[in-house]
Order: C-alpha cells, then sequence, then structure tokens
C-alpha cells in the first residue's frame, strides 16, 4: 500500500508494442516526472490510463514499472471521456474558446459522452481507493479528472485528497452555460479534496465565484473563511454529505534552471543550434514554440509579425521568425484545421515578403525538444501570446536558456504573466497591432536593457521549481486542517 498517490491521465512511462510482439518502454519527462522523484519511490505510486496499444499490452502481460500502475480502461468510454469531454467540452470551456454561435451542444450524444467521463474518474477513485495506505496523500491532476475527489471521498474517508488544476479555470459568466446538473457534479466532485491548487490567484478566484454562484442558486455550499496564509478555505454544506472544508491555494510551478540549461547544451543541441544559425544568417530572431492548440493564439501572432514587416520595413531581411509548433490533438478536426491555418499563414508571410536569401519565417510542425532548445538558446526576442493558459513554461524557459538574453513579449492571457510581467513587454492577446508594435519595442531594446530583464525573468522563472512544488502541495495536503 502507498503512502503518497499521484493520479494523471498520462503517467510516467509509456511502452511501444513491436511488429515482432516485443514491448519497449519509455521515461516521460516533465513537472510532475520530476517533483514526484523527490519522494521515496518505494512508498509512491503514480495511477495512469493506459493510452495506446502498448500501453495495454504491457497491463495483460503484467509488465509494471515499479511505482506505477496503469490502468487498461475501455477503449471506447476511454475516447468518449478524454476526447468527447476532457478535450472537446472541459478544455474549451476552460480556456473560452467556444464559437457560441454554434457549440456547445448538450444533448443525448453528450451525455452519453458525460457518462463515459464519470466511468473513467470512477475507475480512477476506485484504483486510487485500494492501493492507498491508511490516511495516505492522494495528488490528483488536471481536468480529466475533476470527479475523482468526490468520488474518492466517499470510498475512503481518510485519504488527505489534493487536486491541482494546471488549466486555467472557467469564468462564473461562461460557466452558465453549461447545464445546472453537470456544473453541480463538476464542482462537487472538487469540492471532494482537502486542497485544490491553482496556477495563480486568477485562476483560483474564478473556482471560488463559480462556487458562490452556486450557492446562490443552491443554497448547499456555505461561503469561504479567509486565512493569513496564502490561500482561502470554501466551506460547504450538502444534504447528503454533510458539511465540509476545501482549502483553494496557488502554486506557480516553475522550471528547474539547471536541468534545462544541461539540456540546451548537449552536444545534440550545439549541433541543431550551427544549423539554426546558419539558416537564420546572422540576423535577429524572433523565437515561438507552442503546441498547435487553439488558446496559443499563433495565428494572430503570425499576423503580428507579417504587420512588424509591413511597418517596419527596416526590419525586412534583417529579422527571422523561428516558429516550432507541434501538432496537437490532431485526431479531432478543429486542431488538425488550426494546425493547417498555422502553415498557410506562415507560407503566405514568406511568399508576399521572402527573398532568394532570406524567408521570414522558418516553422517546424514537428514534436522536435532539440530544435526547441536550439531555437531557445538564439532567441532575441520570445513571442508568448496565448489568449488563455493555466501557466505557460515556455514564458520561462526561454529566458533561462537564451545564450544572449532575450526580450519577452508576453500576453496578459498568460498565467505567467502575473510572475513575469514587469520584465516581459505586455501585450493584449487579441489586439494584433499593439503586439506588432511591441516586437518592435523588443528588436530595437538595448543589450544592457535587455540582459538585465533576462536576469530578473530567469530569477522568477525558477523560484519554484517542480520538486518544490511537489513537495509544498504534499506538505500543505499533510498539514493539519484548522
Amino acid at each position: 500500500m502507498a503512502s503518497v498517490l499521484v493520479a494523471s491521465n498520462r503517467g510516467p512511462v509509456s511502452y511501444t508494442l513491436g511488429d515482432d510482439g516485443t514491448l519497449s518502454s519509455r521515461r516521460g519527462g516533465g513537472g510532475l516526472v520530476s517533483g514526484l522523484s523527490a519522494v521515496d519511490s518505494q512508498d509512491s505510486l503514480w495511477v495512469c490510463a493506459a493510452l495506446g496499444d502498448g500501453d495495454r499490452e504491457a497491463v495483460r502481460r503484467g509488465v509494471a514499472e515499479p511505482g506505477v500502475r496503469m490502468l487498461d480502461i475501455d477503449p471506447e468510454v476511454y475516447h468518449d471521456a478524454y476526447n468527447g469531454i476532457a478535450n472537446s467540452m472541459l478544455w474549451f470551456l476552460h480556456h473560452h474558446l467556444y464559437d457560441v454561435p454554434r457549440e456547445p451542444v448538450f444533448d443525448a450524444a453528450f451525455r452519453r459522452r458525460w457518462a463515459s467521463y464519470r466511468a473513467y474518474n470512477r475507475a480512477f477513485a476506485e484504483a486510487l481507493a485500494a492501493e492507498a495506505a491508511e490516511g495516505a496523500a492522494v495528488l490528483v491532476q488536471d481536468y480529466h479528472l475533476a470527479l475523482v475527489p468526490g468520488m474518492l471521498r466517499e470510498l475512503r474517508p481518510d485519504l488527505r485528497i489534493g487536486h491541482f488544476t494546471h488549466t486555467p479555470w472557467v469564468s462564473p459568466e461562461y460557466l452558465r452555460m453549461v447545464p445546472d446538473d453537470i456544473v453541480e457534479e463538476l464542482l462537487w466532485g472538487m469540492l471532494g479534496a482537502d486542497e485544490l491548487g491553482f496556477h495563480t490567484w486568477g485562476w483560483a478566484s474564478f473556482f471560488i465565484g463559480c462556487f458562490q454562484q452556486r450557492e446562490d442558486s443552491t443554497g448547499h455550499a456555505q461561503g469561504l473563511w479567509p486565512s493569513g496564509d496564502p490561500w482561502y478555505g470554501v466551506e460547504w454544506r450538502r444534504h447528503d454529505t454533510g458539511k465540509g472544508r476545501t482549502r483553494v491555494r496557488v502554486y506557480a510551478l516553475g522550471v528547474d534552471g539547471d536541468e534545462l540549461r544541461a539540456l540546451a547544451h548537449r552536444p545534440q543541441v550545439d549541433e541543431r543550434l550551427a544549423r539554426l544559425r546558419e539558416e537564420v544568417g546572422g540576423r535577429k530572431t524572433i523565437v515561438r514554440v507552442d503546441r498547435t492548440e487553439l488558446s496559443k493564439n499563433i495565428l494572430r501572432g503570425l499576423m503580428a509579425y507579417r504587420e512588424l514587416l509591413t511597418e517596419h520595413p527596416e526590419w525586412r531581411g534583417e529579422v527571422v521568425h523561428l516558429a516550432s509548433a507541434y501538432p496537437s490533438r490532431q485526431d479531432l478536426e478543429s486542431y488538425r484545421a488550426y494546425t493547417a491555418s498555422v502553415v498557410a499563414l506562415a507560407e503566405e508571410i514568406n511568399a508576399e515578403f521572402g527573398t532568394d536569401d532570406w524567408q521570414p519565417v522558418l516553422v517546424s510542425v514537428e514534436d522536435d525538444f532539440t530544435r526547441s532548445l536550439a531555437a531557445y538558446r538564439l532567441a532575441d526576442v520570445a513571442l508568448v501570446n496565448p489568449v488563455r493558459d493555466g501557466m505557460n513554461l515556455v514564458a520561462k524557459e526561454i529566458p533561462v536558456v537564451s545564450d544572449a538574453g532575450c526580450a519577452l513579449v508576453l500576453s496578459t492571457g498568460a498565467g505567467a504573466h502575473r510572475e513575469l510581467g514587469k520584465d516581459a513587454l505586455t501585450v493584449d492577446p487579441f489586439d494584433v497591432s499593439a503586439t506588432a508594435e511591441a516586437l518592435h519595442t523588443a528588436l530595437t531594446m538595448p543589450a544592457g536593457e535587455r540582459a538585465e530583464r533576462t536576469a530578473r525573468l530567469a530569477e522568477a522563472a525558477t523560484a519554484l521549481p517542480p520538486q518544490r512544488w511537489f513537495l509544498d502541495q504534499l506538505d500543505a495536503l499533510r498539514a493539519p486542517s484548522d
């Protein structure tokens, strides 16, 4: 039995099934993997979903990496829960992405998908209940598993349960689109946790606002109690489960500076950097690295670059936009169309402004972390302009590894803006013209000012590295309730 458990859709390891039937494993990275490494592996367990044929075959064969339990959830149930609800409803809701005249539609098909989402969360709750030692700490991750805390609370009231949301949280006004019974289930699922974590107080306050809105309409919830510490408590009462309290806290995830710099200076990155320098040809660079996710605002970023070249023709032939756009969720048509639009706009800019010896945009739509790290080091300007983003670690990573220092153009929609905004050039994510002018300001920034800003950005970016971020949540979860 484990005393520390993490639950997430994607686990720390994945398996590939070869043509000859052999299984090979690949260890993943990221903040959670790094964070959990701070805990004794013999005392911890990571519960995750089997995501592909290789993972499912590993489960069936009983191939298990120590400290990991994969759940072989029915593929149709998983598809409806992951693509139908998590990525097509909750993601769009929290990021305010709906084309409201057309979406959302809450019909019978939606209700069937929601039933799958409920079953998917139930599978996690039951696995956690079976694996947790008495009084264990359970840290549930993200919008995929929003119902797990409430379900797990019913199964194992002895556990200390935390939930962290890595995305923004939907505003109370936007949430009004969702049917009352779905809102009820979503919020009470979250309130099964002892601790709720968010990246910023902006996202935390939206959750509290949704709770208060629900309080006004149902009378079940009782209100808030403030603390002298950096958290708020939600005090609630339900006719079926009695009363309880949930603490709401903020943990602004940062990066491990030493680890990131080491990764960025490996020989393969040096080689890719040399090739990029040759392609750029000594010109200044504007760098962005994103998934082709609708909220990342890549299209408006490209529009701003085109306007920069139009309104400031002195930059023609003098700057190159290095854009890495990793394909994301290509099983959803809206994402495939968005990726195609990004490529098409980049081609339009190159056709309009390019010359025999200058290509204005070098766009990559491959998942190539080595190229991204090389671009980080080469960056004179970093462009991070999401419409709405839980944190956005790219805004923190580029200043940490940029060789000569970079000017950061950062939108107010990024969760990172609260920490980095005073040393970044702030833009409204919808204002293309203002973004173009910010790019011009960034490109003309004196070297001394750029270096000073970069140093302060890097310091802020590394203030709460993944291990500390994880352990702070674990310590708070284990602390006595007030």
